[in-house]
């Protein structure tokens, strides 16, 4: 476990300040047959599920439905984990854990927030830039049965 050590300013004496993985969350969110992907505005560029980092006293599942908003301009149903990434090197900027769901997307898509685009994807079409781990979780997806959702 990463910590750095620190000077207590009451007292003086050395402290540890721990340093945890982020908690984050990605959607695959379900259209028109295909799935949204967005294409990043900010490093790393290309193109990734939406999704970002779970804000303090913030459920999962309620970061998901708020970043699925955020990116897409979508609301989202049928919510439902696919797993949880928790490679330390899935982010070169910073080590995230990142729970992963499944939604059905509701609405019209625009891109907002950290997306300068999006775009209806159907699996075998996927861009080749693709940023974190996101050709896994995509090769993941695919391998799950569709028609039992």
């Amino acid at each position: 476990m990463a910590f750095t050590t620190l000077t207590c300013p009451s007292c003086g004496s050395a402290v540890r300040q721990y340093q945890n993985p982020f908690p984050t969350v990605d959607i695959i969110i379900e259209m028109e047959g295909g799935i949204i992907l967005i294409e990043r505005k900010n490093e790393p560029l290309g193109w990734a599920l939406p999704g970002g980092f779970v804000d303090y006293g913030e459920s999962l599942e309620s970061a998901a439905i708020r970043e699925a908003r955020e990116e897409t301009s979508l609301e989202i149903s049928n919510l439902q984990l696919l797993g949880c990434y928790s490679d330390p090197l899935r982010d070169n900027r910073m080590h995230t854990i990142s729970a992963v769901y499944i939604a059905k997307g509701h609405g019209i898509p625009h891109a907002a927030d950290d997306a300068i685009n999006l775009a209806i994807f159907s699996l075998d079409s996927l861009p080749k830039q693709l940023c974190f781990d996101h050709p896994k979780i995509l090769t993941d997806y695919a391998r799950i049965d569709h028609r039992r959702r």
